[in-house]
């Protein structure tokens, strides 16, 4: 264990401890919040909660576990990974069901870093060893077409990209009942849920979240909707529609009806990767990439079809 004393610079001033400290030491958020639980962190000599506000010019003082070993990659070939393109600079993949993008502690299933490994792709070398690549994320549960960085170079390009909103990012997601409008945008903050850690929210106070959609196609208890993120946060679209009482079908962490789930034979939320848009690392030339429904989100949707 070992000890840090953090002065509050003034741009943490009223942030929630667990953010303003993940900023400060470079953690995840849930692993400050474990810390603030344990009693490991001390606001001006008191034990501060997770949610506790930072003030300008305040004291953390934070008790340290010893770090832990990186979690290993390992390579090995995962079963319906697709390689779209593969250039000196990225890779694009559509990444199957049940395939997380990157090893952590707790996953014991296929990653996409170890699919690329497997293949003999080598990636950037930037980022954490278990990361390295890794510009931006899909869930374990959601498919479709998401980018690697193979080179130093493209890895920052591409991370600036993600970050300033250039990337142009496409989902189809099947919700439950009709969204009215049939178009519009989702302008809604998301944090933690206050209650439950593994789950996020619309939170006040949130990480400011925007998300745009379109009604492509209705059906009688569903509607297949066209989505470009604007932001990308953890679980942004099934949060968003959950908040607006059209959970993703499927989605039973966020709300949906299970029946209806059972009856389309979905064992996961309806969340595709459609479309992935982005300026090119090497020479700035705009590419994209598309994706097609794998067999369960295509079985459910000719399902709904055949009932109109």
């Amino acid at each position: 264990m070992s000890a840090r004393m953090l002065p509050v610079p003034d741009g943490l001033d009223g942030m929630r401890v667990d953010a303003g400290l993940a900023k400060l030491l470079g953690l995840s958020r849930t692993a400050v919040a474990e810390l603030a639980e344990s009693g490991e962190v001390l606001l001006d000599g008191r034990p501060a909660g997770k949610s506790d506000r930072l003030a300008a010019g305040g004291l953390l003082e934070v008790t340290l576990p010893d770090v832990a070993p990186a979690v290993e990659v390992v390579a090995e070939p995962v079963e319906g990974l697709r390689v779209l393109h593969a250039d000196d600079d990225i890779v694009v993949v559509d990444k199957p069901i049940g395939v997380a993008v990157h090893p952590s502690p707790g996953w014991t299933g296929p990653t996409v870093i170890g699919g690329l490994a497997a293949a003999g792709l080598r990636v950037s070398t930037s980022g954490a060893a278990e990361r390295q690549g890794v510009v931006h994320r899909l869930d374990a549960g959601t498919t479709g077409v998401m980018v690697v960085a193979t080179s130093e170079h493209a890895y920052t390009v591409l991370k600036r990209a993600f970050k300033e909103r250039t990337v142009e990012k496409g989902y189809h997601a099947l919700v439950q009942g009709h969204p009215d409008p049939t178009r519009g945008t989702i302008d809604a903050p998301i944090d933690r849920h206050p209650r439950h850690d593994y789950k996020f929210a619309v939170v006040a106070g949130g990480r400011p979240s925007i998300t745009h959609y379109e009604v492509i196609e209705a059906f009688r208890a569903a509607s297949l909707v066209d989505i470009k993120l604007e932001t990308g946060r953890t679980h942004q679209i099934r949060v968003h529609f959950s908040a607006l009482r059209h959970a993703c079908v499927g989605d039973l962490t966020y709300g949906a009806d299970p029946v209806l789930a059972r009856k389309l034979g979905l064992s996961r939320q309806w969340l595709h990767a459609r479309r992935l848009g982005f300026a090119h690392p090497a020479d700035g030339r705009w590419v994209e990439f598309t994706s097609d429904y794998p067999a369960d989100l295509a079985a459910a949707v000719e399902t709904l079809r055949a009932e109109n």
